[in-house]
């Protein structure tokens, strides 16, 4: 993640330590109006480009970042209660994965995600001659690609669903694809356009954080022309000497030289994981 780290030395100062605090706070804001105004506190707050545009009610791109949607009742109110704490957890582990500062351009790519989908939804949908009215956001989306960030780092993490159900985090990301894919597919053209647009934040993240320089065409060509004047293939080649091997992908120091290596406390053993790898690991016991 190079951007990220040129933009951290420069505008590291601007982030949130208490983020994740922050965003419950909102949530259980958002919640609490909701259930006492059975509802329309979500209606007045929610992201509308046709109201801002046409309406001329500005506030919506800064409300709808406390615009829940309604529970409808007092066991869904508990029960966003355990989302909000849940959410809370996962937003503390990635600031201690992340740090402070890309945490907060996660979020806040996402909140703008948001807004330019609103509004090139509501673009493309009355260049097609679609109902403009009917886009209607909140943070949903933001949630959601927070969960999906977690579950990229902590694939193995067992919750307990209800308290009762075991499932690892892998599955239930796996899930939430199902029900954004349907989403996807039953909704319009704008809707479309909002979902890809709310998760902008997890695709450059995760895209940011893959190792693409092995697949470049050059660097095939390079390795090809190096095997075929050694005489050797890949199989039969002696490995290069390197001071640091992750234990769990294989990746050394000469692979990515902006790659991290730690030795983990909690393993029996010297076992060297990269940053990719160094929470995520199986203790070796």
């Amino acid at each position: 993640m190079n951007w990220l780290n040129r933009m951290e030395r420069r505008f590291g100062r601007f982030s949130l330590p208490n983020l994740p605090l922050y965003i419950v706070i909102l949530y259980a804001i958002g919640t609490v109006m909701n259930y006492a105004t059975n509802g329309a506190f979500y209606l007045i707050t929610c992201f509308n480009p046709y109201l801002v545009i046409k309406g001329h009610q500005f506030w919506r791109i800064f409300t709808f970042v406390l615009s829940v949607q309604p529970s409808g009742s007092l066991i869904g109110l508990l029960f966003l209660v355990f989302i909000m704490l849940f959410y809370y957890m996962i937003g503390q582990s990635l600031v201690q994965v992340w740090g402070a500062f890309r945490f907060t351009m996660y979020i806040v790519i996402g909140l703008l995600g948001i807004l330019a989908g609103g509004f090139i939804g509501y673009a493309v949908a009355g260049a097609l001659g679609m109902s403009q009215t009917s886009i209607y956001l909140d943070t949903y989306y933001l949630t959601l690609s927070m969960f999906l960030a977690y579950a990229a780092i902590f694939p193995e993490v067992t919750v307990y669903l209800y308290g009762v159900l075991p499932l690892k985090v892998k599955w239930l990301a796996l899930l939430d694809l199902l029900l954004l894919a349907w989403d996807f597919y039953g909704g319009d053209i704008s809707i479309r356009i909002c979902i890809v647009m709310s998760l902008l934040n997890f695709l450059l993240f995760f895209l940011s954080s893959r190792d693409f320089r092995k697949i470049r065409p050059a660097e095939v060509k390079r390795r090809r022309q190096f095997r075929q004047a050694a005489g050797k293939t890949e199989t039969t080649m002696k490995p290069e000497k390197v001071r640091h091997r992750c234990a769990v992908c294989g990746r050394t120091e000469k692979d990515n030289p902006d790659l991290e290596f730690r030795y983990c406390s909690k393993c029996n053993g010297n076992f060297e994981y990269c940053n990719d790898h160094l929470f995520t690991h199986t203790h070796v016991k």
